[in-house]
């Protein structure tokens, strides 16, 4: 045991002492429960008597078969209670402490952990987390507070005596949190105090992300200018920038927060002016990677008076130039498409393998059928694919050869409903009312995936004109994560004059679809494109772009982004186990959402499936929100999302709640996607892990 320092207060000495008796306590009962099972009949007899069993049925007569059988059910069962009834790790055997007193006097402790266990004689009492209805307590209640919960139907009513979270490392009480208080032991064994630090607290961001409706640099809410003041918020680089006449095509670089959006979205403005003696604004176009940026940027343009320009995610804009180009009013999506398939369609280098297998032949009838018919003996073509991977140096896998393949043909397949025309409909259903198709893969059959739309329309291109309206200008956001093929039908798109505004960040795409500056422009038939590179990085405090510089590693660029301002310091939060991480963040969003309820907050996870099951730790709490479709309200409270949803946004305060090795490994791919998530803050920025933190992040 490691005694406190002298600087303790006699509350954080007696909190100290409390907690490690009790550790104490639980690791004697767990090592008394191991050898008291030591002493049963241990698993490798059972499973040498099971063995035994199944050697003598695969032998016996059938009249002894049901005997054995039987025997064999009952070993089996005796193996799988002696499994289910693991003990906890003495390493980390619980995360949170909890003391209730019941109206009348009882009190009752419980551990919270991944193990359920019960050891009557020390009263050791470890719940599981994610099972137990008393959990429902230390979730939904602070220290001190009356409960009253249902527990089956037995109500529960009393106060919480005690709720604190602790951390225990290798056997070892590491941390402790109990309300206010926060404790921590250092190396050296002693305790002491941590203070309101802005690494151990959020607190102070609400309201300095960009809200909607209004363009700046994320300088805050309070005091911002008014809606006719907005364009004086603009800085002598953005607004030389802006300078570039309506006819001229512009490109806009800069890293995160630097107002590339601001920009583009200002010089539309300004081309609408003065085009709108010969142009209607439904004749602009803004064009987004993703749904989430799409709303954001038809909020932004209501102060600009431009409500009816069309902002369209890429896969919108797609579907919609697909069905204007071919004459059709829909065409069947695929319902899934694996991952790999995508990535070989939006590589840059199946752009120039098409080119040479399809020569200068052109077909006489460039109909949706006939193209698609073509495309896909283009993506059944293994040389052809096998041509792709080898170009891509091996950035499109092998694996995504027979994946497109065979996902491929299945689309080409002839849909039941057609193949058994004729049947009774209800004996094409299943019983819950579904087609017999759904769910599997045959769903796939008589549809394209949203990447076929690009490569479709540039298919037709090629036989001649599109047949779509010419744009007067365009706004394409994030362009590095638009294919060669969307930005070779854009570029059919733009008229005589090219008037586009690009503006993006090679160091953000999160894909590998990117070919580079000079390839996008030269897809949109651009040749003379003035360009302007933004300097200074308004949105994130100097903490969260160093970090950011530091997680790109060699892809970062030479130059640095000059800094806006200074901030408060990353918070690094390391945990053992997954369960202590995340009910970590849980008490730190709510209390946060308590201090300042104006605060906008982005949990952003690596994948939609973590997000979904970080969202299971606080779904009970108000104003927090599972947004994985892009549909972001933007008003505050806490949207939990992943890291392909944020793209263009921002936030007052980021958490990323699973900074593992296993979420983010190291990759070119992964650093950038990281680093677009870590640039989404204008405030405050905590990275929190457990078990192995991804060697992208500085060490602990």
């Amino acid at each position: 045991m490691n005694e406190p320092t002298g600087g303790l207060s006699a509350q954080a000495r007696a909190l100290i002492a409390e907690e490690e008796a009790l550790l104490q306590r639980v690791l004697a009962a767990i090592e008394s429960a191991r050898q008291q099972a030591g002493r049963e009949r241990g698993r490798s007899e059972a499973l040498a008597r099971l063995t035994g069993l199944r050697d003598e049925a695969s032998s016996a007569v059938e009249s002894d078969l049901p005997a054995l059988f039987q025997q064999m059910d009952t070993e089996r069962a005796i193996l799988e209670r002696q499994e289910s009834s693991q003990l906890p790790s003495p390493h980390t055997p619980y995360f949170a402490h909890l003391r209730l007193r019941k109206h009348g006097g009882a009190t009752h402790e419980y551990l919270l952990g991944r193990t359920t266990f019960t050891h009557a004689q020390s009263g050791v009492r470890i719940i599981d987390w994610r099972f137990a209805p008393v959990g429902r307590v230390f979730y939904g209640y602070a220290e001190g507070d009356d409960y009253e919960e249902w527990f089956g139907e037995r109500l529960s009513e009393g106060v919480v005596e005690a709720r604190r979270l602790v951390v225990i490392e290798r056997g070892g009480l590491t941390r402790i949190r109990a309300g206010a208080l926060h404790l921590e032991r250092a190396a050296t064994g002693e305790w002491h105090e941590v203070g309101a630090l802005a690494t151990s607290s959020l607190a102070g961001g609400a309201g300095t992300a960009v809200r909607a409706g209004s363009l700046g640099t994320g300088s805050g809410q309070a005091g911002r200018a008014a809606r006719f003041d907005i364009t004086a918020q603009l800085d002598p680089e953005q607004f030389e920038a802006l300078q570039t006449g309506a006819d001229k095509p512009l490109l806009v670089l800069g890293s995160a927060g630097s107002g590339k959006t601001t920009v583009a979205l200002h010089r539309l403005a300004q081309v609408t002016y003065a085009l709108r003696a010969a142009s209607a604004p439904s004749r602009m176009k803004v064009v987004v990677p993703e749904e989430g940026l799409a709303r954001l940027s038809r909020r932004l343009l209501a102060p600009l008076e431009l409500r009816n320009v069309s902002v369209e995610t890429l896969d919108a804009w797609a579907y919609a130039s697909a069905c204007a180009a071919f004459g059709v009013k829909s065409i069947a999506l695929s319902p899934d498409k694996p991952a790999l398939t995508s990535k070989l369609k939006r590589h840059p280098a199946l752009r120039p393998a098409l080119e040479q297998r399809l020569g200068k032949k052109k077909l006489k009838d460039p109909s949706f059928k006939q193209l698609r018919r073509k495309l896909a003996e283009l993506l059944t073509d293994r040389t052809l694919l096998e041509e792709v991977v080898t170009s891509s140096k091996e950035d499109v896998p092998w694996p995504a050869v027979e994946d497109t393949v065979r996902h491929t043909m299945l689309q080409i397949a002839t849909p039941l409903a057609r193949e058994y025309k004729g049947y009774d409909a209800e004996a094409m259903q299943t019983v819950d009312g579904l087609a017999i198709e759904d769910s599997t893969p045959d769903s796939l059959a008589n549809t394209v995936d949203v990447e076929d739309l690009p490569l479709l329309l540039f298919l037709k291109a090629r036989h001649g004109q599109l047949g779509l309206e010419p744009l007067a200008h365009a706004v394409i956001d994030e362009a590095e994560d638009f294919s060669l093929f969307e930005l070779s039908v854009l570029g059919r798109q733009l008229g005589k004059t090219r008037s586009c505004t690009l503006a993006g960040d090679e160091m953000q795409q999160t894909s590998s679809n990117f070919a580079g500056w000079p390839a996008a422009l030269a897809e949109l038939g651009i040749q003379d494109a003035a360009t302007v590179r933004l300097s200074v990085s308004y949105r994130c405090p100097r903490p969260v772009i160093e970090l950011a510089r530091h997680v790109l590693g060699p892809l970062a660029p030479e130059a640095a982004p000059r800094l806006g301002r200074e901030g408060v310091p990353v918070g690094f939060h390391h945990f053992p186990e997954e369960a202590q991480a995340w009910l970590f963040v849980r008490d730190a969003l709510k209390d946060l959402l308590d201090r300042e309820p104006r605060a906008s907050v982005a949990v952003i996870a690596s994948t939609p499936e973590a997000a979904r099951s970080f969202y299971k730790v606080v779904d009970d709490m108000g104003a927090v929100r599972l947004v994985l479709d892009g549909g972001f309200t933007f008003e505050p409270g806490v949207d939990v999302t992943d890291v392909e949803s944020i793209k263009g946004l921002e936030f007052d305060y980021v958490i990323l709640p699973d900074a593992t090795a296993r979420a983010w490994p190291q990759a070119d791919e992964t650093r950038r996607k990281l680093h677009v998530a870590i640039t989404r803050t204008s405030h405050q920025l905590w990275v929190v892990s457990s078990g192995l933190r991804s060697r992208l992040l500085p060490g602990p």
